[in-house]
């Protein structure tokens, strides 16, 4: 494989994909089996996993043709990767704009499934017009970019002409100021359709966070805007991969982040089974003892109250049920 940045380009996009896509596999067997309540922003979110691979292929690819080098690499023998390589960032770019506007819409739809208040409910439906506006928008600036469309990745070979870069910066800063400011809304929202439940206050601020953390992607958003200005570098496939690297943890920690939030049936799940499995213990270490001497209730009650010592953690259902073998 080449040098340059290369390796960096692989390195991330391995890391984040495995992640979003451990945390979507998690999701669809939660919602599939453990709640059985498979709906329209799981599978929106399946989808964007789907686009997000696509866009992890090509930088695979496009690493392996010379994505994140120099011209200088690609001159004058390796015009066909360069070529390769440019076709790459191309469709790779597409299917980013594709998986963040998709991942968005589905963290909105879940919030929808929580809110009451009429207000809440429309700046939902805003924030979904506005993803979805900006990124259609963005989608044909990207893909319309060049005249003819093809020759962004075969410059060296045919003539045409594309977007003057500055008007091409300007627009990904408008792109980019439109996705932080939905992440933002999408991070603080939950914190005002929690407040009004019958919930304690602790609890509130713990649910809030758990749903606010689909949010997390405008990180991303915020650290790739100063590296937005090499969209001009004449060293394209190397002046970019910031950017490209940014716009792949975005669209990791999106998909992730949004999974996330559904996983805590799960972690129920397993809580359960671990107390269970330590009762179950206890429970058969008292009716080892009343089948021995259910005369000897006094030790019995002794016992007991050994094992509530053992486990302080327990809940107060717990130690009831260990009280009932008195």
């Amino acid at each position: 494989m080449a040098g340059g940045k290369t390796e960096t380009i692989i390195t991330v996009t391995t890391f984040c994909v495995a992640l979003s896509l451990i945390t979507v596999c998690l999701r669809c067997y939660v919602r599939l089996w453990v709640v059985r309540a498979f709906g329209w922003d799981d599978g929106l979110m399946v989808a964007a996993m789907g686009f997000n691979v696509g866009f992890v292929l090509c930088g695979f690819i496009g690493a392996s043709y010379g994505m994140g080098q120099k011209l200088s690499y690609f001159l004058p023998d390796r015009l066909d990767e360069f070529r390769s390589a440019m076709l790459c960032w191309w469709l790779g770019r597409s299917f980013y704009i594709i998986t963040v506007m998709l991942a968005k819409i589905s963290i909105a739809l879940m919030l929808l499934r929580i809110t009451i208040t009429r207000v809440h409910v429309w700046i939902l439906y805003a924030i979904m017009s506005l993803s979805i506006i900006v990124g259609v928008l963005f989608f044909f600036f990207m893909v319309f970019e060049c005249h003819p469309v093809d020759y962004f990745w075969n410059r060296f070979r045919m003539s045409g002409k594309c977007l003057d870069t500055n008007i091409a910066v300007g627009i990904v800063y408008v792109y980019s100021v439109g996705a932080a400011l939905s992440d933002l809304a999408i991070g603080i929202l939950p914190v005002f359709l929690i407040w009004s439940l019958q919930m304690n206050k602790r609890s509130k601020i713990a649910v809030a966070g758990i749903l606010g953390i689909g949010c997390v992607a405008i990180i991303a958003v915020i650290v790739r805007i100063p590296y937005l200005h090499d969209y001009k570098n004449p060293d394209f496939l190397y002046g970019t991969v910031d950017i490209a690297i940014w716009s792949g943890v975005e669209a990791g920690l999106g998909i992730t982040a949004g999974s996330l939030t559904t996983l805590r049936p799960l972690v129920r799940g397993f809580r359960a089974a671990s107390r269970s499995s330590r009762n179950h213990v206890g429970t058969h270490q008292l009716e080892f003892i009343q089948l021995s001497s259910m005369e000897r209730l006094p030790e019995i009650t002794m016992i007991t109250m050994h094992t509530r010592h053992q486990n302080p953690r327990g809940s107060a259902e717990e130690h009831v049920e260990a009280l009932s073998f008195v």
